[in-house]
C-alpha cells in the first residue's frame, strides 16, 4: 500500500507540471494570437499623413531655356537649329565677344530646357535638384556643363538659378552602319544644381484653420479621420466638408504653433475606404482590381474564331504542237477554325481572389480579359466601376 500511495503521489505532481505547462501554452499561445491579430489590424491602417496633404504645404514648378556646352560634338546643328545660334551670339555678346555675321560650324552646345520644383519652405540659398533636357538635334549631353541659367515661376518671377555639370544615364555608341542607344542620352540630371534666390512667404503657424486634402476622395475615409482626430484629442476640432477635405481649428493650445499640431495629429492610425474599381489600361493590357470588387453569379465563355484563306495557283500547258497557251489556275481554300472554352460559372459574392481564379480558369490573356470585364459590366453583374485610362 505505501508502495502504491508513494507511486499515486508521483503521478499527482507530473500532473500539477503538466497542467502548468499547459496554462503557459496557452498563454503563449493567446498572446501569439493577440499579436497576430494587432499586426493584421495594424497593416489595414495607415497614418494620417500618408492620407492627406496640408493646404498650403505644396511644391512648385519652375522652367528655364539655357545652354549646354562642352559636348564631344553631339550637341546641335547650328545650321538647323537657329535659336541655339542666336543664343549662343547673345551669350558671347554678353561676355563681350562680337560674332555678327560670323560663320560658326561647332558642335559642342545645345540648347536645352530645365525644369525643377521648388520644395515647400525652401529658404533663400538652399539648393534643389533639375532635369536637363535637349530641345534641339542635339545626339548626346553626356560630359555637358549646364551654363547660368534661371529657373522662373508661373507668375514670371525667377526664384531659383541653376548650373553645374550634367549625369546622364543612357548613352550612345555608333559606327558607319550601327549605332546603339541604351536609356535617354539627350536627358540628364544635375543634383543639388539649382540655388533658391526667392523664397514663397506662408505663414501656416498664423493660420486659424487648415485644411486636409485627402489624396484619394472618400466619404468614409474622410469621416474616419475627422473622428480620429476629435477622439484623440478630446474636442470637436475636425470637421469633414467634403468626401476630399477635411477642415481643421487650430485649438486654443495649438495658437501661433500649428507646427506642433499638425505633427500630433499625422501620426494618427485611419483605416481608409475606398471604392470598388477596375482600372484598364487598354494600350499596354494592364488591369487593377480593387481589393473590394465583388460579381454577381455569372456565366463566362471566350472563343476565338480564325479564318485561314490559301492560294495554290497551279499551271495548265497546252499539249506539244498545239494552238493552246499556258495558263495559270488560281485554286483558293478557305478553313474555318472556332476555339473556344467551355462556360466557367462565377459565383455570387466571390472575393478578388476567386474572381481571379475564375477568370483564369479560362485560360485567356490580358487582351480577352478586359473584353470580358467590361463585358460582365453591362451585363450589369460586376459591383465595381470601370476606368479605362
Amino acid at each position: 500500500m505505501g508502495v502504491a500511495r508513494g507511486s499515486e503521489v508521483t503521478l499527482g505532481e507530473q500532473g500539477m507540471r503538466s497542467l502548468r505547462w499547459a496554462r503557459r501554452l496557452g498563454i503563449a499561445c493567446a498572446a501569439l494570437s493577440a499579436l497576430a491579430l494587432s499586426a493584421t489590424c495594424a497593416g489595414a491602417t495607415s497614418r494620417i499623413k500618408d492620407l492627406a496633404n496640408i493646404e498650403g504645404v505644396r511644391q512648385n514648378q519652375l522652367i528655364g531655356y539655357g545652354l549646354v556646352v562642352g559636348l564631344n560634338g553631339t550637341g546641335d546643328t547650328l545650321n538647323n537649329i537657329p535659336f541655339t545660334k542666336q543664343s549662343l551670339q547673345a551669350m558671347l555678346e554678353r561676355m563681350g565677344v562680337n560674332i555678327r555675321g560670323q560663320t560658326i560650324r561647332t558642335g559642342n552646345v545645345a540648347a536645352v530646357m530645365v525644369t525643377g520644383n521648388l520644395p515647400a519652405f525652401a529658404t533663400q540659398g538652399t539648393r534643389m535638384d533639375v532635369t536637363v533636357s535637349a530641345l534641339g538635334d542635339a545626339k548626346n549631353l553626356q560630359g555637358g556643363t549646364l551654363l547660368v541659367t534661371p529657373l522662373l515661376g508661373a507668375d514670371g518671377n525667377v526664384y531659383a538659378v541653376a548650373q553645374g555639370s550634367l549625369a546622364i544615364s543612357g548613352f550612345q555608341a555608333e559606327g558607319d552602319a550601327a549605332k546603339i542607344v541604351r536609356g535617354v542620352p539627350t536627358v540628364g540630371r544635375i543634383a543639388n544644381g539649382a540655388i533658391i534666390e526667392r523664397e514663397i512667404d506662408f505663414a501656416l503657424n498664423r493660420l486659424p484653420n487648415v485644411r486636409l486634402a485627402l489624396r484619394n476622395s472618400d466619404f468614409t475615409t474622410a469621416k474616419r479621420i475627422a473622428a480620429a482626430i476629435n477622439d484623440y484629442l478630446g474636442v470637436k476640432t475636425a470637421e469633414p466638408i467634403d468626401p476630399s477635405t477635411v477642415q481643421l481649428t487650430i485649438p486654443g493650445e495649438f495658437k501661433g504653433n500649428v507646427v506642433a499640431f499638425l505633427t500630433e495629429i499625422e501620426q494618427l492610425q485611419v483605416d481608409p475606404d475606398l471604392a470598388a474599381k477596375i482600372v484598364i489600361d487598354e494600350r499596354s493590357g494592364i488591369i487593377v482590381m480593387g481589393r473590394d470588387v465583388r460579381v454577381a453569379t455569372v456565366a463566362v465563355a471566350q472563343g476565338n474564331l480564325t479564318v485561314s484563306i490559301a492560294e495554290t495557283p497551279q499551271v495548265s500547258q497546252p499539249n506539244p504542237l498545239s494552238r493552246g497557251r499556258t495558263v495559270v489556275t488560281p485554286r483558293t481554300s478557305v478553313g474555318v477554325t472556332e476555339e473556344g472554352k467551355k462556360f466557367a460559372l462565377v459565383k455570387d459574392g466571390v472575393s478578388l481572389q476567386q474572381l481571379v481564379d475564375g477568370l483564369n480558369g479560362l485560360g485567356i490573356g490580358p487582351r480577352d480579359l478586359i473584353s470580358i470585364l467590361q463585358a460582365i459590366k453591362a451585363a450589369g453583374a460586376i459591383e465595381a466601376d470601370i476606368e479605362v485610362m
